[in-house]
């Protein structure tokens, strides 16, 4: 961890306490199905809406960091994400939960790109797949808690849920308020034009961007059609985070040890392997039906994630530019909201019209076919950024 920047671990500080308290997530779809009474369509309709929320936060955030800086933005979202999370807990008529759940993605998440793009200009290209990789240490060392945590509190109450989850928000916030500084090396300055056209014109980019997406939809499939299919097989609310929380366990224990392997490794290798791995971590739930055949098939798209977490965001920093990193932050972050919004509505409605069984056969599928992109690509690109890393546009 030596020769890492000091605000960097700030970042890191602030980002594992708030997914430490990132409950509502887990539970969203069981909280308005058993509480609030919404059908598996319709519940599975608001976690798309909040993904829809996130699916625009990141060009915006984006775009933001880029015009206004990364602190501004950073210290926008966390505030209006915590408001809006509250909001979200205490909405009670359908109307007001439709309206609430995309503000909760908006605004909580619009500080991604900004961290993303304040990490890009912290640490040099060299250090960036360890950096990120540490970060998604933390991600999931958080995420492993809050599993836990979430499942004990759901039992007592689901609003305890949505206040802690604004309570570590607003946490991250003030972190970044106290020891964070700006560290755009181009600042905008106020002539300075919102413009896309950077990152939609590298072809090179959106190539590795858009072959993500297939991976990130089945990969979202945790967040509605999973927790669902366990609550079909007499999985508790308990037991299922417990279930989610080896996610996060294995990778705190797992990633720090394949980090040196995964930066040695090429890159479209490392994603072709993930994007199977995670295929066939969810395609194996078409063969289970209690809590040890769920655990094991955690553990193989778990494997999955460990890869594509570290090397994704090291390409997307090294082919960006050092006066757009927002700009191709927020783009490559909006296939993460696509499919947040694409995969609980494909899921659900596979689920509820042709069941689990086809649901997770075309998660499979999808792995495959998604690793023979990543290959095909990768050799496009190899010549720009894989075979040296450390010479990419994020470096001039």
């Amino acid at each position: 961890m030596r020769g890492l920047p000091k605000e960097y671990w700030y970042l890191w500080l602030g980002t594992l306490i708030n997914r430490l308290g990132g409950f509502v997530i887990l539970f969203l779809a069981i909280y308005l199905n058993e509480v609030r009474g919404f059908s598996t369509e319709r519940a599975g309709l608001v976690v798309a809406l909040a993904g829809g929320g996130t699916l625009a936060a990141a060009p915006v955030g984006g775009l933001l960091a880029d015009r206004f800086g990364r602190r501004p933005v950073m210290l926008s979202s966390t505030i209006g994400g915590a408001l809006a999370m509250i909001d979200l807990g205490f909405a009670r008529a359908p109307l007001h939960v439709l309206l609430a759940a995309p503000l909760v993605g908006f605004l909580g998440d619009l500080y991604r790109p900004a961290s993303a793009a304040a990490i890009a200009d912290l640490v040099p290209p060299a250090d960036r797949t360890r950096a990120f990789g540490y970060l998604y240490w933390a991600v999931n060392l958080g995420f492993s808690g809050a599993a836990v945590i979430a499942g004990a509190l759901a039992r007592k109450s689901f609003s305890l849920l949505f206040i802690g989850d604004a309570a570590t928000t607003l946490v991250f916030g003030a972190i970044v308020l106290l020891r964070v500084g700006e560290t755009n090396p181009v600042r905008a300055t106020g002539a300075r034009k919102l413009d896309l056209s950077s990152p939609l014109r590298d072809r090179d980019f959106m190539a590795l961007v858009v072959v993500q997406l297939l991976v990130a939809v089945v990969f979202f499939q945790f967040m509605v059609a999973l927790a669902l299919d366990m609550r079909a097989h007499g999985i508790s609310t308990e037991r299922y985070g417990s279930l989610n929380a080896i996610n996060g366990v294995l990778i705190v224990l797992v990633q720090p040890f394949l980090l040196p392997l995964i930066e040695r490794a090429s890159p479209s290798r490392v994603l072709a392997l993930a994007s199977v791995l995670v295929g066939a971590g969810f395609g194996m739930n078409a063969l289970v039906g209690a809590a040890p055949g769920y655990a094991v098939g955690i553990a193989v798209w778990t494997l999955g994630e460990i890869g594509f977490s570290s090397v994704l965001p090291t390409l997307i920093a090294n082919l960006s530019p050092a006066d757009a990193r927002g700009a191709y932050q927020g783009v490559a972050q909006t296939i993460w909201g696509a499919a947040i919004f694409v995969a609980p509505l494909f899921g659900a409605a596979v689920l509820e019209h042709a069941g689990a069984r086809v649901l997770w056969g075309s998660c499979f599928a999808l792995g495959l076919v998604a690793a023979a992109l990543h290959l095909w690509a990768g050799r496009v690109r190899r010549q720009r950024v894989e075979t040296e890393p450390a010479a990419g546009l994020g470096a001039s």
